[in-house]
């Protein structure tokens, strides 16, 4: 099958704790474990995270055995359209769950959004626009 706007997407990257990644992830961001793998020999640990009917997942990766460093910037973002206001409760929960709210040097994502840092110091960006937006 060719790829077309239905393929699957995954965004994989590197963890340096994939307990307080799911934590940040799944208990604050209310996402899904769709995958773990844990202590297999030969195989590094990951866990998938998503909603089971989205064409996307995210897969974070941890092997201790060679530990890649998570390298995020403050431009490495994972954006989330809420079409409306964000709920105080959710960026309560993911604050309460190992999230850091934090400012984006781009003005756009401050004006139309609340930002987090997940514990590896990647940025969530819940948007209040929805999309496609005008």
């Amino acid at each position: 099958m060719p790829f077309t706007g239905a393929s699957h997407i995954r965004i994989a990257r590197p963890s340096r704790d994939l307990a307080k990644a799911e934590r940040f992830w799944v208990q604050g961001l209310d996402l899904t474990v769709l995958y773990r793998v844990t202590g297999e020999p030969g195989l590094h640990d990951l866990l998938m995270v998503g909603h089971p009917d989205a064409s996307w997942h995210l897969e974070l990766v941890h092997d201790a055995g060679h530990l890649e460093e998570p390298r995020p910037t403050e431009e490495d973002l994972l954006v989330v359209y809420l079409d409306g206001p964000v709920p105080d409760e959710l960026v309560s929960r993911l604050v309460s769950h190992g999230g850091k709210r934090v400012s984006s040097p781009n003005p756009y994502w401050n004006a139309w959004g609340v930002t987090f840092e997940d514990p590896d110091g990647y940025r969530l960006v819940l948007s209040t626009r929805g999309w496609p937006n005008p």
